[in-house]
């Protein structure tokens, strides 16, 4: 049980504020159309654009892959702590809670304006 715990403090994405429901309109959203939070998030890390995120979502493993791609890109991008292993035990333990908290992290994050063009 310790070891879990242990993961999940590790698998935490660094923001000021880790709870699901701080940011309850992401919540919503990500419960409801998690695509859409998922394709923000790819473009917010550099993955891809945001449509091209959202439609990876529905693809079996290709979505794992990306998944751990943007989880990864957004510990690299902000100096996050964190390893390959507490991502994929982030992402299969509470998914929607981990692409909540990925948002929480781009959103509230100096620099996390989008550029558009």
């Amino acid at each position: 049980l310790e070891l879990v715990s242990e993961m999940l403090k590790k698998a935490v994405v660094s923001t000021q504020s880790t709870g699901c429901f701080d940011d309850f309109g992401t919540c919503i959203i990500t419960w409801f159309v998690p695509c859409v939070t998922f394709g923000q998030n790819a473009e917010a890390a550099g993955v891809s654009s945001c449509i091209v995120g959202a439609i990876l979502f529905f693809i079996p493993l290709v979505n794992l892959f990306c998944w751990v791609k943007i989880r990864g890109a957004i510990r690299e991008k902000y100096s996050i702590e964190g390893s390959l292993i507490n991502d994929l035990f982030a992402i299969c333990c509470c998914g929607l809670c981990a692409i909540v908290q990925e948002a929480q992290q781009c959103k509230n994050s100096p620099g996390a304006a989008i550029a558009r063009s």
